[in-house]
Formats: structure tokens, C-alpha cells, sequence
């Protein structure tokens, strides 16, 4: 994996954090644990709209869904891409979902509160869809900006148009930078640029390279730390200056 153009690829990382001072965290399934299964919710109604949109039986839209998320890095983008769709409906209906689910995290909003430096979140998802679960989470005061699918021109995470957006947004300084994700090889590009990369495993299984994930014993070099829960890693690791 190559760095980004202007930014040094620093292949050597530390694995510490006393260095950071931005912080950066996926949304789904990485600020909220995986097992609330908010996610399946986003997944059913992404099929849905397939089918509606494509007029074809459900069966075959869930193959195309998943297909399309495998190639293209979200389902949006292969739906963009193959069939020129326009992304505001199906962003509006995939994220119109009930929140109740999502647990509030006191324990969480403490731990990321104590981070020193800036906190973003950097989603495939919506502006609005991070707002909702953030808010309902109890952390969204405590974050300093969302970079979303929309900011970054519907490029999405893995790949490294979707992180140049996001670095040139938010003027990241990429060695002094840590993020958190649930897709290991969204965090092929942040060490590649230099940042301390976390992996939060996930039990919600809905791409092979998270099935792949939840079986290490020992995280592959792009990866600096795994951990199992956000909230538990971050009040128990020295993650502070």
C-alpha cells in the first residue's frame, strides 16, 4: 500500500499513543458494540431498496448488494457505478432505522471525553446517520467533526481517494493520528500514511475479511492493536500523554 500524494508513508508506526493528538473512529460497529446488530438493520433495508430499484426478485438483489460492497467498497458505489443511480434515496431510506437498539455508553463517553487532542468520525454512512447514533450513544458533543460519504464525493473507505478527502477536510496530520475501525482493510491507507491503526473486531459478520479478523491471534502489520470493545480498550490501554 502506497501513501497518499504530499503525505510521507511512514511503514514503521509506533504502537504507543503518547504521539497522538487526533482521533479518529469509524461509526457503525466500532463506536456502538456489534452485537446490537444496528447494522443489520442498514443491511436489510440496502437489499430492499436493491430489489425495488432494480426490479428484480430479493434473492438476486442481495447477491448483487453483496457483490457490489465486496467490489466496490459499499454497496452505494457499485449501485453508482453499474447502474448510475442517483445516492440520495437510497442513503435517506438505509438509514432510516430505529436507534432504540444502541445502547447509551456512559463508560464510553468518559473514556473518548479523556482522549487529549481532536476526536472525528470518519463513516461510509451519512452527516445525519452519525448524528442519530452518536447522539443516542451520549458522545456527540465530545466529537469535533463527521466526514461523511457525501464530503468525500461518495468514495468511500478503503479507498485512498476517500482518505485524501478526508486528511486535505480536516488538515490531518497523519504520524500524530490514531483510528479506530471494524474493517480491517479500511485501515490499510492509515498506516500507510503513518497513523496507529486499532481494529475493533466485530461479531456482526458481513464481509469475509471480518470473519478472517475475529480468528487472529496476532493482528496482520498494518494493524497495531485489536480489541473486542471501544469503550474496554480505550479505559484500559495508555492511550493518554
Amino acid at each position: 500500500m502506497t501513501g497518499l500524494p504530499g503525505i510521507p508513508q511512514s511503514p514503521l508506526a509506533p504502537r504507543g499513543f503518547g504521539h497522538v493528538h487526533t482521533w479518529v473512529f469509524d461509526l457503525d460497529n466500532t463506536l456502538y458494540p456489534s452485537e446490537c446488530n444496528l447494522f443489520a438493520q442498514v443491511d436489510q433495508r440496502m437489499g430492499a431498496y436493491v430489489a425495488k430499484y432494480l426490479g428484480v426478485p430479493e434473492p438476486y438483489a442481495r447477491h448483487l448488494q453483496k457483490s457490489y460492497y465486496r467490489q466496490f467498497g459499499t454497496t452505494l458505489s457499485g449501485l453508482m457505478a453499474i447502474h448510475k443511480m442517483e445516492p440520495k434515496g437510497f442513503l435517506d431510506y438505509v438509514h432510516d432505522i430505529d436507534l432504540s437498539v444502541v445502547p447509551p455508553s456512559p463508560e464510553l463517553r468518559q473514556a473518548i471525553e479523556q482522549l487529549p487532542g481532536r476526536k472525528l468520525i470518519f463513516t461510509n454512512g451519512t452527516h445525519a446517520h452519525a448524528e442519530r447514533v452518536a447522539e443516542r450513544i451520549g458522545i456527540l458533543d465530545l466529537f469535533d467533526g463527521i466526514c461523511d460519504i457525501v464530503a468525500c464525493d461518495y468514495q468511500p473507505k478503503p479507498g485512498a481517494d476517500a482518505f485524501a478527502t478526508f486528511v486535505g477536510r480536516h488538515a490531518i496530520d497523519a504520524p500524530h493520528t490514531a483510528m479506530f475501525e471494524d474493517m480491517p482493510q479500511n485501515l490499510e491507507v492509515p498506516h500507510a500514511l503513518g497513523m496507529t491503526t486499532v481494529l475493533i473486531r466485530s461479531t456482526y459478520i458481513d464481509h469475509p475479511a471480518q470473519a478472517k479478523a475475529r480468528a487472529w491471534t496476532e493482528p496482520p502489520p498494518h494493524i497495531h492493536h485489536m480489541a473486542d470493545d471501544l469503550a474496554t480498550f480505550l479505559a484500559t490501554t495508555k492511550v493518554r500523554a
